[in-house]
C-alpha cells in the first residue's frame, strides 16, 4: 500500500485526512484506530453524551458516507502493534501495511491508580473513551453515591453531570485547590462556588489513602482517616501521551512524541499531531491537550505533506461545560503575575504578565472571550487598568 497511514482515529486523524483531500492529496489514505467506531468527539463524553443529551449518531465527527466518498479507508478495532521504519511498514494483527508517509495521532491515555490502592477494582472508572462512558453510564441513577478523585476539568464535568442526575457527589483533590495546574485561583473559586450551589461536596487538600472493597469499590479511605462510602468511583487525575509505538520504533520523545516546527518527528517520513505530540514553543517545548490543538496541528501536517513548509504556531483555546456555566479559555496563562477580573456580562479573568495579556478565562461571558481571544491572537494587550474600568470591551479592539 502506498500513500499515508494515520495511526489513531480521533479528532486529529479525522482533521488530517479531511484536509489532505481538500488540498488535493490523491494517494491512498488509511486511518487505523483501536476502537470499533469511526472518529468521534471526545469532549462531549463527560458532558452532553453522559447526560444523555447527545446521541451516538451526533457524536461521530463525520457522516457514515463521508469516508467512502473521500476515498479514505478506515481500519477500526485493529490496534497497530509495530512500526518498521526501515521497511516503512506497520503491523496490525497478522497483516503488514506499507506506507510512504506515516502520521501518529495516538492521543493520550488516562492515568490510573495503582492496583495496590484499589485502582483495578470493579466500579472504578476513567473517562477517556466511548467504552469508558458506556460502562459507567448505567450507574448514574438518582441517589447513587459517587466519589470523584481529581479536581481537573474531567473530574469536575463528571461531577456536574452526576449532580444534575440526582447523585450524591463528593470530589476530592489532593492539591490545595481544584484546577491548580490549569486555572487561576479566581476561576477555581468561581467553579467551586458553582458546584457547591448544586450540592457537590469538594474536599481540597485531601489525599487519598486507598479505594476500598474486595472485588468492587465500596468507597474511599482518605489519608486523614475519614471513609467516604461510594457505589462507584471516577478517577480523573490527568492523562499521559500515548507514545509506546513511537518509543518502540525509536522515535525521539520529549513530553510526548517530539515534533519539529513543521510537525515532523525524528524520522522525516513520520509526522505527529494532537495530544501525543510536543512541538517547539518560545524556546522550549509544549504539548497541548485540546480539540483546537488537535485540529490545527493536524491541518498543519496535511499542508506540509502536500509540499508546504509551514511552522506550527498554536492558538490555544479550550472550553468546559458544567451545570449552566460555559467556561471558555483562550491563550496560556503560565507565568502570569496579575489577574484582572470583570464581572459584567458573566465573569472573566484576564491573565497578565506585566503589561502583556497572556490568557482569558470567561464564564458565561462569550463577548469577553471572543474579544480576549482576538487580542491574544493578534499579540495585542490592553492596559490592565483600562480593561478593569472599561464600560464596553469592544473599544479595546
Amino acid at each position: 500500500m502506498s500513500g499515508i497511514i494515520i495511526i489513531g482515529a480521533g479528532q486529529a486523524a479525522a482533521s488530517m485526512a479531511a484536509k489532505l483531500r481538500v488540498l488535493g492529496y490523491g494517494d491512498a489514505i488509511t486511518v487505523i484506530g483501536d476502537e470499533p467506531i469511526a472518529p468521534y468527539q471526545r469532549p462531549p463524553l463527560s458532558k452532553a453524551y453522559l447526560l444523555g443529551d447527545l446521541p451516538l449518531d451526533r457524536l461521530t465527527l463525520r457522516g457514515d458516507g463521508f469516508w467512502a466518498e473521500q476515498g479514505i479507508t478506515l481500519r477500526l478495532g485493529e490496534p497497530v502493534t509495530a512500526i518498521d521504519r526501515t521497511a516503512k511498514t506497520v503491523t496490525l494483527g497478522a497483516e503488514t501495511l506499507r506506507y510512504d508517509q506515516l502520521a501518529l495521532t495516538t492521543g493520550a491515555n488516562p492515568r490510573r491508580l495503582p492496583a495496590a490502592i484499589g485502582g483495578d477494582l470493579e466500579a472504578v472508572f476513567t473517562v477517556r473513551k466511548l467504552a469508558d462512558v458506556d460502562a459507567m453510564a448505567p450507574r448514574f441513577t438518582n441517589g447513587a453515591r459517587l466519589v470523584v478523585i481529581g479536581g481537573g476539568y474531567i473530574g469536575l464535568e463528571a461531577a456536574a453531570v452526576a449532580a444534575k442526575l440526582g447523585l450524591s457527589v463528593t470530589l476530592i483533590e489532593a492539591a490545595p485547590r481544584i484546577l491548580g495546574r490549569v486555572a487561576c485561583p479566581e476561576t477555581a473559586s468561581a467553579i467551586r462556588t458553582l458546584h457547591a450551589a448544586h450540592g457537590v461536596t469538594i474536599l481540597e487538600g485531601t489525599a487519598l489513602a486507598r479505594i476500598t472493597g474486595e472485588t468492587r469499590a465500596t468507597g474511599v479511605d482518605l489519608a486523614d482517616g475519614r471513609h467516604l462510602p461510594a457505589d462507584f468511583v471516577i478517577v480523573g487525575v490527568g492523562i499521559t501521551p500515548a507514545t509506546d509505538l513511537a518509543e518502540a520504533a525509536g522515535l525521539a520523545l520529549d513530553n510526548g512524541i517530539a515534533a519539529d516546527a513543521a510537525c515532523r518527528t525524528s524520522d522525516p517520513a513520520i509526522w505527529t499531531a494532537g495530544d501525543c505530540a510536543s512541538f517547539p514553543y518560545m524556546g522550549g517545548r509544549l504539548r497541548l491537550e485540546s480539540v483546537g490543538n488537535a485540529i490545527d496541528m493536524a491541518e498543519c501536517v496535511a499542508e506540509n505533506i502536500c509540499g508546504g513548509a509551514r511552522p506550527y504556531l498554536p492558538k490555544p483555546w479550550f472550553w468546559s461545560d458544567q451545570f449552566d456555566a460555559k467556561l471558555q479559555i483562550a491563550g496560556l496563562g503560565h507565568g502570569h503575575d496579575r489577574i484582572v477580573t470583570r464581572s459584567t456580562e458573566g465573569q472573566s479573568f484576564w491573565y497578565f504578565q506585566g503589561k502583556t495579556l497572556l490568557a482569558i478565562d470567561a464564564i458565561n461571558a462569550p463577548r469577553a472571550y471572543m474579544i480576549g481571544k482576538r487580542l491574544i491572537e493578534a499579540g495585542r494587550s490592553p492596559d490592565p487598568e483600562t480593561l478593569a474600568e472599561a464600560a464596553e470591551l469592544k473599544a479595546l479592539l
